[in-house]
């Protein structure tokens, strides 16, 4: 998202945040009820063109939305809503993204208050390196003829009993309405809304063999001296980057493996 858009879902996390502060909110109802109203835009075009149109006023909108959803939903779910639509999004597809993500980050917080981030964090990065390695298990997953219900029952298979509610249902979402997204991507957009919950980056580390725990330290350390932020790691082993450390936050690559580095001298070489 850029400009208006990008402003406005800021303020919407910043009124979800609010809400959820309260210990009378139920935080898994509104992700729940959020997500059945990003479902609804996403069927009725006209209805989130008419969500969006910079010349209706901010109060009609609001109106509009509480005329709809009041009865339907919670009345915490009918305010955030509200609110958004209040303010202005560059286009009406943002909204619907927007509403999407704040069901997502109202997940992140019922984990967040069950002391369990960390394992839902870990818990997606693990899946979606699971999914990539299997292209049987990712075309089930990804099956457009295959029913909501199949799906879900596949997940609970692969899940079930051994992960967090909270990673359950936010796998279940992306399966189940990708929204244009791959489903490695939707995992990738999940972990960032945690590591933003924890006000830090998320560090994908690629070594040849696992760290241990004071590398893990000092690797997180220098890590987080270099952004000015806590710094979450994800750990993926592979054998074939030789030696040394392979780092990605965000579209930065620290590369300091021996394979890269023979790489190299065979270009320069070759050149």
């Amino acid at each position: 998202m850029i400009g208006a858009s990008r402003e406005a879902l800021a303020a919407g996390r910043q009124n979800l945040e609010s809400l959820t502060d309260s210990t009378s909110v139920d935080a898994a109802k509104l992700a729940e009820e959020l997500t059945a109203v990003t479902a609804l835009l996403d069927r009725e075009v006209s209805l989130r063109r008419v969500l969006t149109d910079p010349s209706r006023s901010g109060q009609d909108k609001a109106q509009l939305v509480s005329s709809l959803l009041t009865g339907q939903v919670s009345g915490e779910t009918v305010d955030l809503v509200s609110g958004l639509v209040r303010s202005r999004w560059s286009g009406s597809r943002d909204l619907v993204d927007g509403i999407e993500e704040l069901a997502a980050y109202a997940e992140i917080i019922v984990a967040d208050k069950a002391g369990a981030l960390d394992d839902v964090e870990d818990e997606l990065f693990r899946f979606g390196r699971v999914v990539g390695g299997s292209h049987e298990l990712r075309a089930a997953l990804t099956e457009p003829k295959a029913g909501a219900a199949a799906k879900a029952a596949l997940i609970g298979k692969l899940l079930g009993g051994r992960a967090q509610a909270g990673t359950v249902r936010l796998v279940t979402a992306i399966v189940n309405a990708p929204r244009g997204r791959s489903l490695e991507q939707g995992l990738e957009s999940y972990s960032k809304l945690a590591a933003a919950r924890r006000g830090r980056v998320v560090a994908l580390v690629t070594t040849a063999v696992p760290l241990s725990d004071t590398q893990k330290e000092r690797l997180s350390g220098a890590l987080g001296r270099m952004y000015g932020r806590q710094v979450h790691l994800n750990i993926d082993i592979d054998p074939e980057v030789v030696g040394g450390v392979r780092v990605e936050v965000g579209d930065e690559i620290i590369e300091g493996t021996v394979s890269s580095r023979l790489e190299g001298a065979r270009q320069s070489l070759e050149g």
